[in-house]
């Protein structure tokens, strides 16, 4: 009976939207860190404020994090008996008889994320170019998980507070990602431009020396 309690009433719907949200917001801290962590700026010579080690040992946590969470969202959603999602429509992106377009999104975002942290525990092995080239779908991955979020967590309309513990969230996500995103795309932009002026301002130093 309590078995059923638990399948049938709301527990799972409730711990199924904290776990996607938290999955959300832990793998966006993720991208803000892995996109600081290959910043020109940090680490200790680049006038960095945080070291470049401590953004990427925060960033490999953070994404073992969100594996575990990713689990725990995945179980809530088979489990649930209200709706019919299946084990396999966690693997495959087909054939979902709940929501199938959006629960398509949620599994092409899994199989990307699982990928992507398979493959940087194999990283010595797979060599940089390769590893670099596949941890790309890691942007991929949380774009289509976010999309995913909001799609097929319309039904959280009903709720009171949908728009306090959801949709603020899910804004501050982007927004930091996006932001992150940009700093990168001009830390890139001034690189050249950078590199081209520092031997310059070396010369002049050794002339006055």
């Amino acid at each position: 009976m309590t078995v059923l309690t638990i399948t049938e009433g709301p527990l799972l719907w409730y711990l199924n939207r904290a776990s996607g949200l938290s999955l959300m917001i832990v793998l966006s801290a993720s991208v803000v860190l892995g996109v600081l962590a290959r910043g020109g700026r940090t680490g200790g010579d680049g006038g960095a404020r945080v070291p470049r080690f401590v953004t990427q040992s925060l960033h490999r946590n953070l994404a073992l994090g969100g594996m575990l969470l990713l689990l725990a969202h995945i179980a809530t959603a088979v489990v649930d008996e209200y709706v019919d999602i299946r084990w396999a429509d966690a693997l495959l992106p087909w054939g979902s008889a709940y929501e199938p377009w959006w629960v398509a999104l949620g599994t092409i975002a899994s199989d990307l994320f699982l990928v992507v942290t398979l493959t940087s525990a194999l990283r010595l092995r797979l060599g940089h170019r390769a590893w670099k080239t596949i941890h790309l779908a890691s942007w991929l991955a949380w774009g289509v998980g976010v999309a995913h979020g909001i799609g097929i967590g319309t039904d959280l309309r009903d709720q009171q507070d949908w728009v306090a513990w959801s949709v603020l969230p899910t804004i501050v996500c982007v927004l930091a990602v996006l932001a992150a995103l940009g700093w990168r795309l001009d830390e890139r932009r001034r690189g050249p431009r950078d590199a081209a002026v520092a031997p310059t301002t070396t010369s002049r130093e050794a002339v006055h020396r």
